[in-house]
């Protein structure tokens, strides 16, 4: 329910445009395909594989994965997801995901740069649904 040009209203909580920015994206493509393997080798990195709603799987590196409060007690905690490195959201969208994967990649590029960062975009019709994931990932 939108409250006004810049909050929403979502499950009682007010939420402002501004927690979007927990989105982004980097200059190459950080999606992955299921031929790419989740290695725990010193010389791979190690991946996550993160399943949509509508069962698409996107990996992303435990590094980045770990800086998402609610990704990071998945996968540190006594949970099935760390085990299995396999993280489901049920209530997230494939266009969604994707660009919460996107953001992060852009946050990660960014976290220690000193010169001006620049926008990361989002369409006006895409909001809505990014305050629901950025409000259950915590980030």
């Amino acid at each position: 329910k939108k409250s006004s040009n810049s909050t929403l209203q979502l499950r009682g909580r007010q939420l402002s445009l501004q927690s979007l920015r927990c989105f982004g994206s980097r200059l190459f493509n950080p999606l992955y395909t299921q031929r790419h393997k989740i290695m725990d080798d010193d010389n791979e990195q190690t991946y996550v594989k993160l399943v949509s709603a509508e069962g698409t799987e996107i990996f992303l590196e435990k590094r980045i994965a770990l800086q998402v409060d609610t990704m990071r007690a998945m996968l540190e905690g006594n949970f099935r997801e760390s085990e299995e490195s396999v993280i489901r959201f049920p209530d997230i969208s494939d266009s969604a995901l994707e660009k919460v994967v996107r953001y992060l990649h852009y946050k990660d590029r960014h976290a220690i740069s000193t010169a001006r960062i620049p926008e990361f975009p989002i369409e006006p019709e895409e909001a809505l649904e990014l305050l629901v994931a950025a409000s259950f990932l915590n980030c």
